[in-house]
């Protein structure tokens, strides 16, 4: 662990959250200064980010509480072309109403990490739409194009790796990294932004920023990037059986949140205990001491406090409660996460793997409700289902008026019929 002045830098290390710096000594001191204002970039497309988001958030969130300025950049403009970073294939072109929609979505999810004002210390929220929308194409080439080499921008390893695969890789998402650069300098100018942030996958498109603000501006900007955050396994962050953990409640309730975390793999604990919460690292060491099944208290100490951060207090202790009603006292907790169906559909008989793959999201397809069935892995009204070709009716329903469904011991979603 490196030795910072700053308690920024200080802190980021201590909960491992430092990849690489592209000159740590003189950020360091200039954080020591005063207040350093520094941005992450967000494209816009899904209507919500996810868990795998929360790690650059986070940074976001740390270089607030230690005194500083975080800029939150929506990415109106970048979206348009859609980030090639890693990928096999051109992601799908979003229209105007689409991105617009997405962004209107998004941005109530930042007010949970940090808080927005006009203080020295208080969060923004800009849109790059704002100036790149308004790009003329030659004087843009001139002024700014001029000053990339095309012969090391094939040489960075997100470009490397699509070439090899001999995937197409169009002249438009070629360019993503030339605006993603003359956002830098454009937020340099507007709010004297000194740091960009993101995830180790960025590192050569935040470099390529760096190096035009110093070349047009003769600006001294850095770079700091967090590791990408995979599981014990190998697995994504974020990433399940059902699809994608989503911050917006409507597209992942608290519950469906905190049991993410609540199934986090021992070995990750700590470390994600470090990452995704607040909690002292005094208290983070009392936890990591447990041994054996008590390793599970400290997973829901995770679950509670991530789920906090995202979905406020409240609701994470509602979503504890009710992991704790369902798990431990066997009860049918009336806040698990529900999903209405028409009477009708009932009546006529819906198939058992489509109600736990397309109706429910437990599994990601029919298939995978197929092998889970096969392994026992599938319960309605917590019994197994030995049948994969049985239909669920209005006679599965429960006292309370509604047919539980179960992927293992974790995962439960209602089926109710919608009124009227």
């Amino acid at each position: 662990m490196t030795s910072y002045k700053s308690d920024f830098l200080r802190l980021l290390d201590q909960r491992g959250q430092i990849h690489q710096i592209s000159d740590a000594v003189a950020l360091d001191a200039l954080a020591v200064e005063g207040p350093v204002t520094a941005y992450i970039g967000y494209d816009l497309t899904a209507p919500s980010l996810h868990v795998g988001h929360m790690a650059n958030i986070m940074m976001l969130r740390r270089l607030q509480h230690t005194g500083h300025k975080p800029i939150v950049l929506m990415g109106g403009g970048t979206t348009k072309i859609g980030d090639p970073s890693f990928r096999n294939e051109q992601r799908p072109l979003l229209d105007d109403a689409r991105i617009k929609a997405n962004k209107e979505t998004i941005k109530s999810v930042f007010k949970q990490f940090m808080s927005f004002g006009d203080g020295a210390a208080d969060a923004i929220m800009v849109d790059n739409a704002e100036w790149l929308d308004r790009l003329e194409y030659v004087p843009f080439l001139r002024e700014i194009g001029r000053h990339f080499s095309v012969n090391r921008m094939l040489s960075f390893d997100s470009v490397k790796s699509r070439l090899e695969q001999e995937q197409p890789f169009s002249f438009l998402e070629f360019n993503y990294m030339i605006l993603q650069a003359y956002d830098f300098l454009e937020l340099k100018r507007r709010y004297d932004c000194r740091l960009q942030m993101g995830g180790s996958d960025q590192w050569g498109n935040i470099i390529n920023g760096i190096e035009l603000g110093r070349r047009v501006d003769g600006a001294q900007l850095f770079a700091l990037t967090c590791p990408l955050i995979t599981t014990a396994s190998g697995a994504k962050m974020g990433k399940t059986a059902g699809g994608a953990v989503w911050l917006n409640a409507d597209m992942a309730s608290p519950y469906v949140f905190w049991q993410y975390w609540r199934n986090t793999e021992d070995e990750d604990v700590v470390r994600f205990l470090k990452l995704f919460t607040d909690l002292p690292l005094i208290e983070i060491e009392r936890l990591a001491a447990l041994q054996g099944s008590e390793i599970n208290e400290a997973k829901k100490v995770l679950a509670t406090e991530a789920t906090a951060i995202v979905h406020g207090r409240a609701a994470a202790e509602e979503a504890e409660a009710t992991a704790r009603k369902t798990f431990e006292e066997g009860a049918l907790a009336d806040t698990l996460p529900t999903v209405e169906i028409d009477t009708e559909a009932l009546r006529n008989g819906v198939g058992v793997l489509t109600a736990f793959s397309e109706l429910t999201g437990l599994v990601a397809s029919n298939g995978e409700a197929r092998r889970q069935a096969k392994g026992g892995g599938l319960r309605v009204n917590d019994r197994q289902v030995t049948d994969e070709r049985a239909t669920l009716t209005a006679a599965d329903l429960t006292p309370e008026g509604v047919i539980k469904l179960s992927l293992g011991r974790k995962k439960h979603v209602l089926i109710r019929p919608r009124a009227g």
